[in-house]
């Protein structure tokens, strides 16, 4: 029988991500043991029930002291003052990681909160649906998809070996990235797209008002690009305010070509507009590829 990578994980955070991460463990027979915790107790019972966790935790001092892998699955808002307090109750050699998907003000914040022999590694998987909660959680979440972790000068070799060999066990594959770089390129292909997806449901529903039943007219496309916004409010305002200068940038960025584009349709430039579609579905579509 396969010797499980480490014997217990808690999970602070038991939704979709920390639940799913949780699953996929177990499937592999990575993990003996999974303890949750997590400020929602209904949502904690329903973990217990589906079998995400063995056990729930009813504190920090209750949950944590046989942990060797602490898990934390929830705003990144929240996750320095989290830290802050686990480290209170966690033993010697145990490893604290995350799955927020900023990092700069985080992974230095939280390395400076260990205590010697204890470590962090900043993680932030690339993976996730528009629902939460531990209902919403299921074992394959993180197949076949990236994990990025964010290890710094300070990180221990064989910690980040074995965060990286547990990320492994659930499917996915594991790539290092500097934490400020991270956050550059998350604000373009992640966070960006979020906040399109949020202001262009804001302005429909604002001509809506103006044009009764114009929501009841969306069709597939309208549904397909806004899927997004259906995401957890809490999470994408921590990560707005979070990564607010890379998501400035990129928003300013996007200002600036959505201005041009609506120059080119006022002024009917109908071979710009084709050139910069066909450009588009090229981009696109190289995406789809890879």
């Amino acid at each position: 029988m396969k010797k499980p990578l480490i014997n217990t994980v808690v999970i602070i955070g038991v939704g979709l991500i920390g639940g799913s991460f949780a699953l996929a463990l177990k499937k592999a027979a990575a993990v003996e043991r999974v303890i949750g915790i997590d400020l929602d107790s209904e949502n904690l019972n329903i973990a217990l029930k589906l079998g995400i966790i063995d056990e729930a935790a009813s504190s920090f001092a209750d949950g944590l002291s046989q942990a060797n892998v602490v898990f934390i699955a929830v705003p990144v808002c929240s996750i320095l003052n989290l830290v802050k307090e686990t480290v209170n109750y966690i033993p010697s050699g145990c490893i604290i990681t995350d799955a927020g998907s900023v990092k700069s003000e985080l992974v230095n914040a939280c390395e400076s909160l260990m205590p010697p022999g204890t470590h962090f590694v900043g993680g932030h998987p690339i993976a996730g649906t528009e629902h939460s909660g531990a209902a919403a959680a299921f074992a394959t979440l993180y197949q076949n998809r990236r994990c990025i972790l964010t290890p710094t000068a300070a990180t221990d070799h064989d910690t980040l070996n074995l965060v990286t060999a547990l990320w492994q066990a659930t499917g996915s594959s594991v790539e290092y990235m500097e934490s400020v770089a991270h956050d550059r390129v998350f604000a373009a292909v992640s966070h960006l797209p979020h906040m399109v997806a949020f202001a262009l449901v804001h302005a429909v529903n604002r001509s809506a008002e103006e044009e009764e039943n114009i929501m009841a007219f969306s069709a597939g496309g309208f549904r397909d690009f806004t899927r997004i916004a259906s995401s957890d409010p809490v999470m994408w305002r921590d990560i707005a305010m979070m990564n607010r200068e890379a998501l400035l940038d990129m928003l300013d960025r996007y200002n600036l070509e959505f201005n041009n584009l609506r120059d080119r349709i006022a002024n009917s430039d109908a071979d710009w507009l084709e050139d910069f579609f066909k450009t588009s579905k090229r981009l696109r579509d190289g995406i789809s590829q890879r």
